[in-house]
């Protein structure tokens, strides 16, 4: 039998190594996985369908899905996931003290569709009563300028967005000239130790800790995305590679927490990964029903936000069936 041949776009990740380097294989494939940037993934991914399997931003992700007639479909595969408290950085001199102190405010993001963003902003819309709307919104590059929107927004009526072209969030944040930052990576002007910026939540861990243990969520910031024709054309596919992704974690997992070897060059990774193991019960899990409240989260702030064009519901962004169970 012959092998269907895909390309593969996706960031080194521990979790799709054994995939990657043809360790673990997909049942009828033969993939060509290019190991990019995940920023380029998502750019030649969105604007010329360059792969036939992506990691992409959930939050272009849910833009690009949620377009009548979408040719993308996505994989309940998660590349990167990671809470998000510690991404709010702010000028002192605002006096900026709590997330109440954020209204009325200029707060910057390196795009509109930025999934760090997307769920922070969320949070302060629905939990902590600082609107969408009761801010002065800013974009710009995170720490050099000129980065620009790759996916088309509906910004909801009556939001304030200014895009700066020339100047980075972390200069802007610096002079003074907006008040926060919410951005993935720290901005430089925090990392040179800027004697004005600071965190807003230095007890992030804290917050994250509650927040997990309260809601459920575990933000996912990339997933896989696909090209809707190949699931057409080839409706086993999705499973086939669903299954190769998840004994790639598999193995990655075992290697993280095996108590004999030191995989990692890390200090009492295993032990800590060991714990996280015991909070999480799944270190790392893929699916839809592992992750039900982080998916509905995301699909209510995009729509919430004029970034998705719909409120979506998590089985309609994956194929049909993907999670099927086969009893033997």
């Amino acid at each position: 039998m012959s092998q269907l041949k895909l390309s593969i776009a996706t960031t080194d990740y521990d979790h799709f190594r054994d995939f990657r380097m043809g360790l673990v294989k997909a049942e009828g494939i033969d993939h060509n996985w290019l190991n990019l940037g995940h920023h380029e993934c998502f750019a030649r991914f969105t604007a010329n369908r360059e792969f036939d399997v992506s990691e992409l931003s959930f939050a272009k992700f849910s833009t690009q899905v949620t377009r009548v007639d979408s040719d993308i479909i996505g994989l309940p595969v998660i590349c990167s996931r990671l809470f998000r408290f510690s991404s709010f950085y702010v000028n002192k001199k605002s006096g900026i003290k709590t997330a109440a102190d954020l209204k009325g405010k200029k707060i910057g993001s390196p795009e509109w569709a930025h999934s760090a963003a997307v769920y922070m902003r969320g949070w302060l819309h629905n939990e902590m009563g600082v609107k969408l709307t009761d801010v002065h919104w800013y974009q710009a590059g995170a720490n050099s300028p000129g980065r620009e929107e790759k996916v088309e927004l509906n910004l909801p009526e009556g939001l304030k967005l200014t895009r700066v072209s020339d100047k980075s969030l972390s200069e802007l944040l610096a002079a003074g000239e907006i008040d926060c930052a919410i951005i993935a990576r720290p901005p430089t002007c925090f990392l040179e130790g800027h004697p004005d910026i600071v965190r807003l939540f230095p007890d992030f861990l804290e917050m994250e800790e509650e927040y997990y243990e309260r809601t459920k969520v575990w933000p996912i910031m990339h997933i896989i995305a696909m090209k809707k024709s190949i699931v057409d054309e080839f409706p086993w596919v999705p499973r086939n590679l669903f299954n190769a992704f998840q004994e790639s974690r598999k193995r990655s997992l075992e290697r993280i927490l095996d108590p004999a070897v030191s995989r990692y060059p890390i200090p009492w990774l295993t032990t800590y990964a060991r714990k996280m193991r015991d909070r999480f019960g799944d270190l790392f899990p893929y699916g839809i029903e592992e992750n039900r409240p982080t998916w509905e989260q995301m699909a209510l702030y995009t729509h919430q936000q004029g970034i998705a064009h719909r409120q979506f519901k998590p089985e309609e962004i994956f194929p049909a069936g993907i999670m099927t169970k086969v009893i033997i």
